[in-house]
């Protein structure tokens, strides 16, 4: 079975919370992502679509459980354990670790995903595909 999830993100909103001090936008994303975010001409407008890629990612996984309760509260997801990578072409998958990647064996099985994100203006967007079984 697949899944899906898509979500979008008004970059400039997004670049005013990620320059707040002490954003909490700083604690979602590993060090891979912010050191390849410091790679790219424009900082803000890549780690949104990394941002819109995550939450997709949440979505498709919660259409999985359609039905049922959630595997784990929203509050405890740390979206670290959540990855966005590029491969030595630019194409784009998600990596999960730790107490989210549990929680997803434990409540579907394992996974494959297929991802993608893009930029268009001032909107950042992606879709993740969840494929189980």
């Amino acid at each position: 079975m697949f899944f899906v999830g898509v979500d979008i993100v008004a970059v400039p909103g997004f670049r005013e919370q990620l320059a707040m001090p002490g954003s909490t936008f700083d604690q979602v994303f590993t060090a891979l992502e912010l050191r390849t975010a410091t790679t790219r001409p424009d900082r803000a407008l890549h780690l949104a679509g990394r941002w819109a890629a995550k939450e997709a990612f949440i979505k498709a996984w919660s259409q999985a459980l359609y039905g049922r309760p959630p595997a784990m509260s929203p509050e405890a997801v740390d979206f670290r354990e959540i990855e966005v990578r590029s491969d030595g072409w630019g194409r784009v998958d998600v990596d999960t670790r730790g107490l989210v990647a549990e929680a997803v064996r434990g409540s579907i099985g394992e996974i494959r995903t297929s991802l993608s994100i893009s930029h268009d203006g001032d909107y950042a967007t992606a879709t993740c595909l969840v494929v189980t079984g």
